[in-house]
């Protein structure tokens, strides 16, 4: 029984791949409690794509550097995050609206710039799925490095996010840089975004930001104790995922997420039934 568990850590690469499930799920738990509670599914989403730009541009300039690529797509996504807030402030429009543009038109340019690209050899797996095996020990210090400053930050800010989220209004009258304070938002699910990439990849991102503060919003409804729980069951999805990722031979981004898909639908079950009884 105890090889079960101690097999697949004599492996370095599980072990670097293990940490690095439980920080991202952690720095992605966090941010996601802000994007389920201000329903900004689509802009993750739109944000994961919006990286491939950046992602071209360093392949063009670095090749296949996976440390040139990441800071490439993270600045690809701030600008991308800042302009989305621009246009819909400027322009006055809809924020789902900007998102479209922006999201439409960064995709674009990322495909015209790995089109440019006449090697065949161009490979955007990892991009699209991940891969989080091959996490090397100085992307774990990047991971844990960044996850510290968001966490950081959101601590330090902490009240004034919650006034932001909850009542823009209200932290209107009490003169609150609403702005600021949604730009910081922006940035910081913009580097949870790049970081969850690493991991599980663009097509899985938006699971792994969103599906265990879901899950937790069944549970609690603080937000503190929201946090909290969504990172304990993104650590318990990332070391189940893994594990499974191991043992069956499955893309372990994909058992990452399937594995916290099912506690979402045990939770939500849960959640019905007691309701039912009550």
């Amino acid at each position: 029984m105890i090889d079960f568990f101690t097999a697949p850590l004599a492996y370095s690469f599980m072990q670097r791949g293990l940490l690095a499930a439980l920080l991202v799920g952690v720095i992605c738990a966090v941010v996601g409690v802000y994007v389920v509670l201000r329903g900004m599914a689509f802009l993750g989403d739109a944000l994961a794509h919006t990286m491939l730009p950046g992602i071209a541009v360093g392949y063009l300039l670095n090749g296949a550097d996976r440390g040139a690529l990441f800071w490439w797509a993270l600045g690809t996504a701030l600008v991308s995050s800042f302009s989305i807030g621009a246009i819909s402030r400027a322009a006055r429009i809809r924020e789902d609206t900007a998102i479209g543009i922006v999201f439409a038109a960064m995709f674009a340019l990322g495909v015209a710039l790995i089109s440019t690209v006449r090697n065949s050899a161009v490979d955007l797996s990892h991009f699209l799925f991940g891969n989080i095996l091959g996490v090397s020990e100085y992307d774990l210090w990047r991971i844990a490095v960044l996850g510290l400053i968001v966490i950081a930050l959101i601590i330090l800010f902490y009240k004034e996010l919650m006034v932001v989220t909850f009542d823009p209004v209200l932290a209107t009258t009490l003169r609150l840089p609403v702005r600021f304070f949604d730009l910081l938002l922006l940035a910081l699910l913009a580097v949870s975004i790049v970081v969850a990439i690493q991991t599980v990849g663009v097509a899985l991102t938006l699971a792994i930001l969103v599906t265990p503060p879901a899950t937790a919003a069944f549970l609690t409804h603080r937000m503190h104790t929201m946090m909290l729980v969504a990172a304990l069951l993104a650590i318990v999805a990332g070391v189940v995922g893994l594990y499974a990722s191991y043992y069956f031979s499955i893309a372990s981004g994909a058992a990452i997420v399937l594995t916290s898909t099912a506690i979402f639908v045990l939770v939500w079950a849960g959640s019905r039934l007691s309701h039912r009884t009550a």
